[in-house]
């Protein structure tokens, strides 16, 4: 009986020792040695795992950015230059410094320049309401009010003005991130350049319809009359499917498209000084004149027949 019991324990703990080998053996043989520089990164972080860098979280970017071989496509929009500095620094990377972005709300649908025409009572959400109907003004493509914007920003920089209707941007708790604008079943929320001293003008509107159906639809609608696509000389304005948009890189802030809108649906924002409509068509008709001039004293050349 006890030779059984000593050749038992005798068996168990060889089995033992072979099985501690063989997987000691398999973990060696499949172990994941793990770059201590993800850390590091994962360290200089937010930590706000907001997801607007286009990861999961800021350890999945940690590890993405310390395998990229550049930095090019990896951008923290939280932490901005100042972290980008230094993740590079711990992968030894250069970094090129990018322009400070702000969320921007395309439309200006408030209470009063868009009218309701029926009462919603359903689930207070965006994603749910855009699901069921176009909304419930006759605009089918403005914000519809419920607030999933608000809802899904993580720094408290969006917030729902009750006496418009509309989401508030907080610039300065916003970063960029991009959550209002993944939140919004409208895309009515864009990520522009904030522009030198905060200065920027852009296209309060993303109505695609023609003009006169816009317009019935909001009163701040842009009804593509084409006139601020034309005024522009810097070329800074397209113009497609009924409606204008502001490219920010070529825009020169000079407000003559804001000025010349008929329905108002071009903004500009954090300007020191009043826009003077009457000063700025003023400058207007002078550039035209002088261009029409110009144009009138070259005069063909006349060919004779030898």
């Amino acid at each position: 009986m006890v030779n059984i019991i000593i050749w038992t324990v005798a068996v168990i703990t060889v089995l033992g020792l072979v099985l501690a080998l063989v997987l000691y053996l398999v973990a060696e043989k499949f172990k994941v040695v793990e770059d201590p520089r993800i850390d590091e990164v994962e360290k200089a972080m937010p930590g706000a795992n907001c997801g607007g860098c286009g990861f999961a979280g800021c350890r999945a970017f940690a590890e993405a950015a310390v395998k990229a071989p550049d930095l090019d496509n990896n951008y923290c929009p939280v932490g901005g230059n100042d972290v980008m500095a230094r993740v590079a620094a711990i992968l030894g990377y250069e970094v090129k410094a990018k322009a400070p972005q702000v969320a921007v709300v395309r439309c200006n649908g408030t209470c009063q320049n868009r009218p309701k025409t029926n009462d919603y009572d359903g689930v207070a959400s965006c994603k749910v309401k855009a699901a069921l109907y176009s909304g419930d003004t006759g605009c089918s493509y403005g914000c519809l009010g419920c607030g999933d914007c608000a809802a899904a920003c993580q720094f408290g920089a969006l917030s729902m003005d009750l006496e418009t209707g509309l989401p508030v941007v907080d610039e300065a708790k916003c970063t960029a991130c991009g959550a209002c604008v993944k939140a919004c079943p409208k895309h009515i929320i864009e990520l522009r350049n904030k522009g030198p001293r905060g200065m920027r003008e852009f296209v309060s509107c993303v109505n695609h319809d023609k003009g006169p159906v816009a317009k019935k639809a909001c009163a701040a609608a842009c009804i593509g009359c084409g006139i601020c696509f034309k005024t522009c000389i810097h070329g800074a304005i397209v113009f497609e499917n009924n409606l204008a948009y502001i490219d920010y890189a070529k825009c020169k802030l000079c407000r003559e498209c804001e000025a010349v809108c008929p329905t108002g649906a071009i903004h500009g924002v954090n300007f020191p000084k009043p826009l003077d409509k009457d000063a700025v068509k003023a400058r207007i008709a002078e550039r035209k004149k002088k261009a029409a001039e110009a144009a009138a004293e070259v005069k063909p050349v006349e060919t004779k027949e030898a």
